[in-house]
């Protein structure tokens, strides 16, 4: 069963002007270029083609929210790091960047990290500009089921280095499956507390 039975797609977004209103809570996904994020999301609410998946990498160029509950929402992110994406659309990043993260509702971060590359410079500049509590930021090394396990481990020491006092980190696969339970457990923790706290609206 799924996690959120009545997830569905909402709107995309190119402009801070058609944010949904700044109310309940919402979860932003973010990640390199390619780097399994779609695949991610679309195991994680146990929904195949709800975030769209491609090998060509900056395909996702406007934030696409889903709601997953009443007043709980999923916010993906266009991919960062790859120069392919059209200068115009790149240039909106900026704008509408900040006016998520000046956005009340946004609670938490989840953020893709491919564990073949690694937590690089781009990555902790993305986590250091979202600027959430260490609480509610987590990393996926995605597609870790393409290393062998003595690579899969030496890349979530790396990456638990690199992370130190910024967010939680853990191993990850969509193709797999490995991770996701741990994975989900994040994500519906996070739900609880903000339920716990404010009402959904």
């Amino acid at each position: 069963m799924s996690l959120f039975p009545q997830v569905q797609f909402q709107k995309s977004v190119a402009l801070p002007g058609q944010f949904p209103p700044d109310r309940g809570w919402e979860v932003a996904v973010a990640g390199r270029s390619n780097c399994g994020k779609s695949s991610a999301i679309n195991a994680l609410l146990m929904h195949g083609g709800l975030a769209r998946t491609s090998r060509t990498p900056g395909r996702t160029q406007l934030y696409n929210y889903f709601d997953l509950a009443p007043g709980l929402r999923l916010v993906d992110l266009p991919g960062y790091g790859h120069a392919k994406v059209p200068v115009a659309i790149r240039e909106t990043w900026g704008p509408l960047g900040e006016a998520l993260r000046q956005r009340q509702s946004f609670a938490a971060l989840l953020l893709v990290v491919d564990s073949r590359r690694g937590v690089g410079d781009l990555d902790l500049g993305l986590l250091e500009w979202a600027g959430r509590p260490p609480e509610t930021t987590h990393v996926l090394l995605s597609k870790s089921d393409k290393l062998a396990r003595g690579q899969s481990m030496k890349a979530l020491r790396e990456a638990a280095a690199a992370l130190d006092g910024i967010a939680s980190v853990q191993l990850f696969s969509a193709h797999s499956g490995a991770g996701l339970d741990e994975a989900r457990k994040v994500l519906l923790r996070w739900t609880r507390e903000h339920k716990e706290i404010t009402p959904a609206v």
